[in-house]
């Protein structure tokens, strides 16, 4: 029997959800029951009717799906898959700026563990950031932990004083300008589509910053048959899927995540099978980790 043939059988064994994020690998976003960015598909865990949820993500999804749903299951085929962002800034960092300005907030992405969240004020995505951003009461704004999407909302929102951390996503961080202009001297009637978390030469030359789900939604709308691609290169699946007349490519060497990667189909079904590999978050945790979970609900509407 194959893999796909058995985790199909699990699945309705086990009333199991499978959710995989768009930098997962190809036959994994095949077979899940949904796939999407973090926030979009920790959502998904928490309405689902499924009693198990199979995340195929890394660290800080599977906790944001726990803390949004406490009383499911929570899986992942390997719990070794990191961010390594979603470390980067220290604690001290935080409490050094709580004390330097009164009137602070501190807007933490989502892409950051469960701890960070609990010294935050609120939570946002890579889509609703700068909404947020500009919602929020305070002048001064301590973004966490990524610079890159910081600079990002700086220029979006001027009127705001926003300090930047220094962290960002290594895998987007290393694309360079050249390394975007380079693939534009190949096609160069082709979209240059960016994610913020690349550098900001990234982003001058680019035609259009958004998500993931933002650049995917991007490609499907407009009328180019051609893109340039800087972000993970796991996207490429979703993006051939819903245009396969389109041309889509990548900087070289093509930006890949490799704790993504670790979600194989073998661990996939290895995880379904044997259900060990579950994700935790202690009740005090999660009830802090909520709250800047649920203001960022009710700023995003």
């Amino acid at each position: 029997m194959c893999m796909k043939t058995r985790i199909e059988e699990l699945k309705k064994e086990k009333n199991a959800v499978i959710l995989a994020h768009y930098y997962a690998p190809d036959e994994v976003q095949e077979v899940a029951d949904y796939v999407g960015d973090s926030f979009y598909l920790a959502k998904v865990a928490k309405e689902s009717e499924a009693s198990l949820i199979v995340f195929c993500g890394v660290q800080f999804m599977g906790e944001s799906a726990k803390i949004l749903s406490p009383h499911k299951k929570v899986l992942m085929p390997d719990l070794t898959a990191d961010c390594a962002m979603a470390h980067m800034v220290a604690e001290g960092k935080i409490e050094q700026m709580r004390e330097q300005y009164d009137d602070l907030a501190v807007v933490c992405y989502i892409n950051s563990t469960a701890k960070l969240k609990c010294m935050s004020d609120v939570c946002v995505t890579s889509s609703n950031a700068v909404k947020i951003v500009k919602a929020l009461p305070q002048k001064n704004i301590f973004f966490i932990p990524d610079k890159n999407l910081g600079g990002f909302v700086k220029e979006q929102v001027p009127e705001k004083n926003i300090i930047l951390n220094d962290g960002c996503c290594p895998i987007h961080a290393k694309l360079t300008a050249s390394d975007v202009v380079a693939v534009k001297d190949a096609h160069p009637t082709a979209l240059v589509l960016t994610h913020p978390e690349c550098e900001q030469e990234v982003l001058k030359i680019s035609d259009f910053i958004g998500s993931t789900a933002d650049i995917i939604n991007f490609a499907k709308n407009n009328d180019a048959q051609e893109y340039i691609i800087c972000t993970e290169d796991g996207v490429q699946y979703k993006l051939m899927s819903d245009n396969p007349q389109k041309k889509f490519w990548f900087p070289d060497p093509r930006p890949c995540c490799k704790d993504m990667k670790l979600n194989t189909l073998k661990a996939l079904l290895d995880v379904l099978e044997k259900e060990d590999k579950e994700v935790f978050v202690c009740d005090e945790l999660r009830q802090k980790a909520l709250i800047p979970l649920e203001r960022m609900l009710a700023l995003g509407k």
